[in-house]
């Protein structure tokens, strides 16, 4: 099978690490997987499935596409690689961290990935358990329900499943994946309105996170989590998380703060907050932590 090729040379530098790493679901995620050429990712399109592999070498990157999405896949690179993503406004100099993190990562974009379900799935999988259940829960029905990745994909690669596929997914196949019924539930809500939500890809950020917020079950961290994926939104913050809080506090601070300490912190970067919290975490930026970690909840064996 001969892949389809484009070479993106874009006008600014871009680190295919710090722009596409938000997509994966850790090194274990089935639909994106690195090696020491670059990125696999798998592409569920309007016209089919499609494995993408980029490059990047000097001056640009090399892409290439298999399947019968490939065509698809192909014209969604620039975006996937940030060329929609638009920093004009975005004063990094108000704060020294922040001025040191952009200086840093002169190669991360927000990308945008117009696509709604593959992020949204694993975001509610997400919701009140450890970032080790969720991921192990989206491995294991990927790899059950997803489709081969088409072409030379490493072994293991599968395309996410339709929205017609996870509404076949039966209640004990979400228990044996250790997903709760509230999880479970709020995954077959939207799968129900599935190929609509799609649509909204394609939407305003306001529109496509109103679409979203109307599901039960999906709320301001989902919806957020979504459109900074699926959209590149430079502002959209994960209000609600249990460590992104607590990580700008700590970068910007030196101690750690709740959502509203850190939306205040945040706010002479509004349009851009997002942006910054991304030049945060693409650091690694931790917090100091007291009291116990979360305990892990196998639901699979109850």
């Amino acid at each position: 099978m001969e892949p389809m090729r484009t070479r993106y040379e874009p006008h600014r530098e871009v680190s295919l690490r710090l722009t596409l790493g938000p997509l994966a679901q850790g090194s274990t995620d089935p639909t994106i997987q690195r090696d020491a050429a670059g990125f696999w990712l798998t592409v569920a399109t309007t016209d089919g499935s499609a494995t993408l592999h980029l490059t990047a070498r000097a001056g640009g990157v090399d892409a290439a596409a298999w399947g019968v999405g490939a065509e698809q896949a192909i014209a969604g690179v620039p975006a996937l690689l940030g060329a929609d993503d638009d920093d004009s406004g975005f004063d990094p100099s108000t704060h020294p961290v922040v001025a040191a993190l952009h200086h840093r990562a002169r190669g991360l974009r927000l990308t945008r990935a117009a696509r709604i379900l593959p992020f949204l799935i694993p975001t509610i999988l997400a919701q009140k358990v450890t970032g080790i259940e969720a991921k192990r829960a989206w491995r294991e029905l990927v790899r059950r329900y997803g489709e081969a990745a088409p072409g030379p994909a490493p072994l293991g690669m599968r395309v996410a499943p339709t929205p017609a596929v996870w509404r076949t997914v039966p209640s004990w196949e979400w228990h044996r994946a250790g997903v709760g019924p509230q999880r479970s539930d709020t995954i077959m809500r939207a799968a129900r309105v599935g190929e609509s939500l799609e649509r909204a890809a394609d939407d305003a950020v306001p529109a496509a996170l109103r679409k979203l917020r109307s599901i039960p079950g999906i709320g301001v961290w989902t919806a957020h989590e979504v459109v900074q994926r699926s959209h590149g939104d430079p502002d959209a913050v994960s209000i609600g998380d249990f460590h992104v809080c607590k990580r700008v506090g700590w970068a910007l601070i030196g101690e750690r703060v709740d959502d509203d300490g850190m939306m205040e912190l945040l706010e002479p970067w509004r349009g851009h907050r997002q942006r910054v919290v991304r030049l945060i975490e693409a650091a690694g930026v931790g917090y100091e932590r007291h009291g116990p970690r979360m305990t892990i909840v196998d639901n699979r064996h109850r």
